[in-house]
């Protein structure tokens, strides 16, 4: 019985020849039928792929026997469903390039990449390990949140720091603008999605003169395994594909508001206008409202 799955991924690791390394996962990804999206840089990969769970692991034999990506962490979720011909519905084809970084921060040049990862990165937290840093030091902990201020407004941690951003590329002109110098004396974790982010974005803040930062290892879906809706996040988590969003239990708290009507939602939607990229949290009913409307 076909069962539709999808893997997020990413490995830090010097890579010599990426565009060699793409050209077997387009190929790899074709033969098997997955769809997904990838990038590849000389300091790593980081993608995302759909399919039936039995093609999955095959893939994840496959790229596992590669030295630099051996022991890279896979995090398995739910998918919606599959085509006729086994193709993942949450993703509309395979997409495999290669790029300068393989999360765009726009800063490639103070990334620092060795055999064990990001060389000056925070130090990695379990979702544990976490619990005990909160439970230790209390309201001193600020959780600071490394993803698009729109996925926050559907799921963060409880009393997160949420930074004005729109894209990545925002954080570095944010930190330089000295916005968050008064937390350089706190412990900061930062957070996100799968980690991969956070790999970053606690070296850009090490880097400039953030004393104490922490990284949540796995991202936001590792503690969300661990502890649902049952500990410190709040809301559900935004996702890069067709689900939209996924909830870690069956009851996770809807914390969106509908930027129509201001009804909890957890709907996330593009603007119909066709000249506007701009996405909202938005309900059923208000979808069709146009971002002039919205911004009104």
């Amino acid at each position: 019985m076909a069962t539709p799955k999808i893997v997020l991924f990413y490995a830090f690791t010097p890579l010599a020849d990426p565009e060699a390394l793409r050209v077997w996962q387009r190929d790899l990804g074709q033969a098997l039928g997955l769809r997904g999206r990838l990038l590849i840089s000389k300091d790593g990969i980081n993608g995302t792929l759909g399919g039936d769970i039995g093609v999955l692991k095959k893939w994840a034999r496959s790229f596992r026997s590669y030295a630099p990506f051996a022991d890279a962490d896979i995090k398995w979720s739910e998918g919606t469903g599959l085509d006729a011909e086994g193709r993942s519905l949450d993703f509309p084809k395979l997409s495999v390039k290669v790029r300068d970084e393989i999360v765009s921060f726009g800063a490639p040049g103070e990334l620092r990449v060795d055999e064990h990862g990001v060389v000056g990165g925070g130090t990695r937290l379990t979702p544990e390990e976490l619990h005990e840093l909160v439970d230790a030091r209390g309201d001193e902990v600020v959780f600071f949140d490394g993803r698009n201020a729109l996925e926050a407004q559907i799921g963060r941690f409880r009393g997160a720091v949420v930074p004005d951003t729109e894209t990545t590329r925002d954080f570095v002109r944010l930190l330089d603008s000295g916005a968050y110098d008064d937390l350089k004396g706190k412990p900061v974790v930062t957070y996100c999605t799968g980690g991969i982010r956070c790999e970053v974005l606690s070296s850009l803040m090490t880097a400039r003169g953030f004393g104490e930062v922490y990284q949540l290892e796995g991202g936001i879906v590792r503690y969300g395994e661990k502890y649902g809706d049952d500990g410190l996040w709040d809301g559900s988590l935004y996702v890069f594909d067709r689900r939209g969003s996924v909830d870690f239990s069956d009851h996770a708290r809807v914390i969106g508001e509908c930027v129509g009507c201001g009804a909890p939602t957890k709907r996330t939607a593009n603007c119909p206008d066709p000249s506007c990229r701009t996405q909202f949290v938005v309900c059923e009913n208000c979808e069709s409202v146009s971002c002039a409307e919205h911004a009104a």
